[in-house]
């Protein structure tokens, strides 16, 4: 057994010419055009410029996928020891709504994943002009073509809803440990499998529904705005978990409006209803019947919506979207300011008009903005919402330390997916005429220029939904928070966070806007998530007690507000001595190195 073990582990040595040749020639299977139409789009699924602009998804997307059951795993080995007491801890088993919430869990773990999976992949369920210009043209009927995206569609579903919970599948019956183990297996499999796969036919029939009715089009100036609605509601389902699970009793036991009308409970209810049988409560019978019925009834909406809509949008690919009148007159008066007062130089106001009028029009750059949108409003609602359950009944208030610490999240969720967005790489035909007006580095006042214009269109946007919020925020805050020398001190925390953030993570940043490389070493997920898990609870703890001195007098706002000044000063004098030596530096080739280069080891 061990030698077996061992050969498991060890790489096997490779084969010799001679065995090699041995071997014959290899023949590739034999494959029909609609398996090869299925796998086609199943590639797509994972290599295409949304999910990778350098064209190495793959890798990544599998990762993702993997990383997907890892929390089931997680959260089942959390609860062994309520389960199997250590030491005579805890002292009584688990309570039956506490094993209600544990069941509760997974259910919801589903439903997010599976949603998220299908609103990232929200575009690739119709043709593009990929398959206008190619596949259309190939000997393939269409028919063909239709069954085959349809199939792809379903192994991606179903491949993703099997990967997210197959841990939580296999751990959490024998972290449970019941008496029918048989039926805890079976009521797991069938509810969390219900509640992942009415995530993704809802989506389906949504987008289905809304190209049928309104077209291609309306759809597609509402399309980025509903998508990140939809993150934001399922990061939000999740994030809230931990308050849903504390009045998930006094919810299903009043029978009300919110436990009839909530998706998750119904496949909760079908959970339950499987695990106790008729002895369960008449409440569980009623969810069960509502999930199964609103399965069906999403499930036929796909069957009837998706065909009309698959027609709808190939019928608009092939007459293009026409021609319309893309100047915004509304913008032009604010235009009219911005260059009369920040953006005197033709260099801040050529970089400042560049950025906005290319992120909007890349669909890579829009699905940046839809997930960081949505994943950031998920975050603030979950901070500052809370939710009690006392006598069957259920009461919603906001925290005043969260929509303190809220602002700082904004200012730095919309600072760092910006970033992101602009250091993006696939897109360096964007910037070919700063390179050839500029050259490459450009002169130092063209640099400074340039980036200064990038970082002010962040600091702008980022001050707009910081002050908004701030503003907003004073029709739910508590009497402390509601007079105008405490908004005076939240206004100030949130510019001085929405600069100092903008210097801090464009300090290094040497490149244009949206023309970027990509990076010659692959990015770890792991470490990415550490620095936001590192660097989130500084931004959110620090305008808590800022605010809080800043109100106690006039003294207090003003040295706070040359503190913020000072400070950007000296980074603003630390990033433009970066770049001055950018600048100084020679250009690279397309093959070169920038290590030995800054070292001076060049030839």
């Amino acid at each position: 057994m061990a030698e077996l073990f061992q050969r498991l582990l060890m790489q096997p040595e490779p084969l010799s010419l001679n065995a090699q040749s041995a071997l014959g020639v290899v023949r590739e299977p034999q494959r029909s055009q609609f398996s090869l139409l299925v796998r086609h789009f199943l590639e797509r699924f994972f290599n295409h410029e949304t999910a990778s602009p350098d064209g190495d998804a793959k890798t990544r997307m599998v990762q993702i996928a993997c990383a997907a059951s890892i929390p089931g795993f997680f959260y089942a080995m959390f609860l062994w020891p309520l389960y199997h007491p250590l030491f005579g801890w805890p002292p009584k088993p688990p309570s039956y709504w506490t094993q209600v919430n544990h069941h509760f869990f997974f259910i919801v773990y589903s439903f997010v994943t599976i949603g998220i999976a299908t609103v990232f992949e929200w575009d690739m369920f119709f043709p593009d002009l990929l398959d206008i210009f190619v596949l259309t043209t190939l000997p393939i009927p269409n028919h063909r073509l239709f069954m085959a995206r349809v199939a792809a569609i379903s192994v991606f579903i179903f491949a993703f809803l099997f990967d997210a919970n197959l841990l939580g599948l296999i751990f959490f019956p024998v972290v449970a440990d019941p008496k029918n183990i048989a039926g805890l297996f079976a009521a797991h499999l069938l509810a969390v499998a219900a509640s992942g796969f009415f995530a993704a036919t809802f989506i389906l029939a949504l987008q289905g529904v809304l190209l049928s009715v309104l077209g291609e089009r309306i759809f597609r100036r509402i399309s980025l705005l509903l998508q990140g609605l939809l993150i934001a509601a399922l990061l939000m389902l999740l994030l809230l978990y931990p308050l849903l699970s504390g009045v998930t009793s006094a919810a299903l036991e009043s029978g009300g409006a919110f436990a009839r009308c909530f998706p998750p409970f119904w496949f909760l209810g079908i959970y339950q209803r499987l695990m106790e049988g008729p002895s369960a409560p008449y409440l569980y019978t009623q969810l069960a019947e509502t999930g199964c019925a609103a399965l069906l009834i999403v499930a036929g909406l796909v069957l009837l919506t998706y065909p009309v809509a698959y027609l709808r949008r190939m019928r608009q690919l092939v007459e293009g979207p026409g021609t319309r009148d893309t100047r915004n007159w509304l913008a032009w008066p604010v235009c009219k300011l911005l260059h009369a007062t920040i953006l005197r130089a033709p260099n801040c106001r050529a970089v400042f008009h560049f950025i906005s009028q290319t992120l909007l029009r890349v669909q890579r750059y829009r699905i940046y903005l839809v997930l960081y949108g949505g994943a950031g409003l998920s975050l603030i609602v979950a901070l500052i919402l809370r939710i009690h359950g006392s006598h069957q009944q259920m009461k919603i208030g906001f925290s005043p330390d969260g929509l303190r610490a809220a602002v700082g999240i904004l200012a730095f969720w919309t600072i760092a997916g910006l970033r992101m967005a602009f250091l993006s790489p696939g897109n360096k035909q964007g910037n070919w005429v700063f390179r050839v007006a500029h050259g490459r580095p450009p002169k130092y006042p063209t640099a400074r220029d340039q980036f200064q214009a990038a970082q002010l269109w962040v600091f702008l946007w980022a001050l707009i939904l910081t002050f908004g919020f701030t503003l907003a925020a004073r029709a739910v805050a508590p009497p402390e928070m509601q007079p105008w020398t405490a908004t005076a001190s939240q206004l100030l925390c949130a510019a001085g966070l929405c600069l100092l953030l903008t210097d801090l993570l464009f300090l290094n940043v040497k490149t244009l806007p949206f023309s970027g490389e990509a990076a010659r070493e692959e990015t770890n997920i792991a470490f990415s998530i550490l620095k936001y898990a590192i660097y989130l609870p500084i931004v959110a703890l620090l305008p808590v007690g800022a605010e809080e001195w800043m109100e106690a007098g006039p003294w207090h706002l003003a040295f706070a507000a040359g503190g913020i000044a000072a400070a950007h000063v000296l980074l603003r004098i630390w990033h433009r001595a970066i770049i001055r030596e950018h600048c100084s530096m020679r250009a690279l080739e397309d093959d070169e190195e920038e290590f030995p280069l800054r070292l001076g080891l060049f030839y």
